[in-house]
């Protein structure tokens, strides 16, 4: 049954790949182009300005020599490629990863959120992760784009951002254990209440001690970065609504029989 319920996951992570790539080709890709043109037009002004007296600590290299050392670097991929194929690869795999695990979640949450059909259990999954996964570690380290934070915080940041992640589902877990062990004595609905209430306190306390990150440029546009953000959680939200309502209808076919649906 796991493995039945794992390889749907993985189909319908496929679809809400597809989903997702027309989504932030549409919406996200002109905020990506926006930020590098704002990003190149910096680095043109950082040109113009009159170059500072030839280093002579490495004998030998001429004037073109050192400029070459210095932005001479070609570009790997190019803009259209990362993206057309690029993005859409990337999607495809993280939304494919995605559906396993979901599918993985769903198979031991399936009974023990109490008397939801598999449906029902799956749109539950679905909203509990989006906002433990994306919603709320994006409050405190919201998505940025290209020409947004310095290239040598990159891995401090990804890692105060994974950190908020980890600590968010797994306080997610501690307050459905809560709620389980409340449910007989508080009722369902209360216990779920003060789960939910556990969980914001324990978060907000969280992102309150961790330290913030302000990189952004002060002549930055709003619009783009604001736009940028929105865009994100477009993808995101379409990714998570999939994998509730879709794999949902295919669990429910696959858990329960006609005669009892």
């Amino acid at each position: 049954m796991v493995r039945s319920l794992l390889i749907r996951g993985m189909l319908v992570g496929i679809l809400a790949g597809l989903l997702a790539f027309g989504f932030a080709r549409v919406f996200g890709e002109p905020q990506v182009d926006a930020a590098i043109a704002f990003e190149e037009s910096h680095a043109g002004k950082e040109e113009a300005k009159p170059a500072p007296a030839m280093n002579m600590s490495k004998p030998g290299m001429s004037m073109p020599a050192a400029q070459a050392d210095q932005g001479g670097e070609e570009e790997l991929i190019s803009r259209p490629m990362q993206a057309s194929y690029g993005l859409l690869t990337g999607v495809l795999v993280y939304g494919t990863a995605l559906g396993g695990i979901f599918a993985l979640v769903f198979a031991f949450a399936q009974g023990r959120l109490g008397s939801l059909s598999p449906r029902a259990t799956a749109a539950t999954v679905a909203a509990i992760g989006f906002a433990a996964v994306v919603i709320v570690p994006q409050l405190k380290y919201p998505a940025n784009p290209p020409a947004v934070g310095n290239p040598d915080t990159i891995g401090p940041r990804t890692a105060l951002y994974f950190i908020v992640m980890a600590l968010s589902i797994l306080v997610v877990i501690a307050a459905l254990n809560t709620a389980n062990r409340l449910a007989p004595s508080l009722g369902r609905w209360n216990a779920n209440l003060v789960a939910a209430l556990a969980y914001g306190v324990v978060m907000a306390a969280a992102m309150l001690i961790m330290p913030g990150i302000h990189e952004v440029p002060a002549d930055f546009s709003a619009n783009v970065l604001w736009n940028f953000r929105i865009a994100t959680l477009g993808i995101h939200a379409i990714l998570w609504a999939t994998m509730g309502l879709v794999f949902g209808a295919l669990a429910q076919k696959l858990l329960q029989p006609a005669s009892t649906r």
